[in-house]
C-alpha cells in the first residue's frame, strides 16, 4: 500500500483533510486511525477497497465540488 494515497471510514467519509489523517498498519497489514492504536482506533480503507455504492457516492462528491481558486494567478 503506498504512502500519500487518501484512506476513508467504510461509510466513505475521509480520513482527516484529504485523507491524509494520521494512521497505523496493524500486524495483519489492515490500517487503523491514529498514530498508535487505541480504543479508538477505527478500520481504514483505500477507495478501491470500499463498496461500489459509496465509491459513487465519493467520486460523485469530487465532481460536484467546486475546486479552489488559485492563489498564483495574478490580478489586472
Amino acid at each position: 500500500m503506498a504512502k500519500g494515497v487518501p484512506h476513508f471510514f467504510k461509510d466513505g467519509k475521509a480520513h482527516g483533510p484529504d485523507g491524509m489523517g494520521a494512521y497505523h498498519k496493524m500486524p495483519d497489514g489492515t490500517l487503523h486511525s491514529g498514530k498508535t492504536h487505541t480504543k479508538s482506533s477505527k478500520r481504514l480503507y483505500h477507495l478501491n477497497e470500499l463498496s461500489k455504492t459509496v465509491q459513487d457516492k465519493i467520486k460523485k462528491k469530487k465532481k460536484d465540488g467546486k475546486r479552489p481558486k488559485s492563489r498564483n494567478r495574478k490580478k489586472t
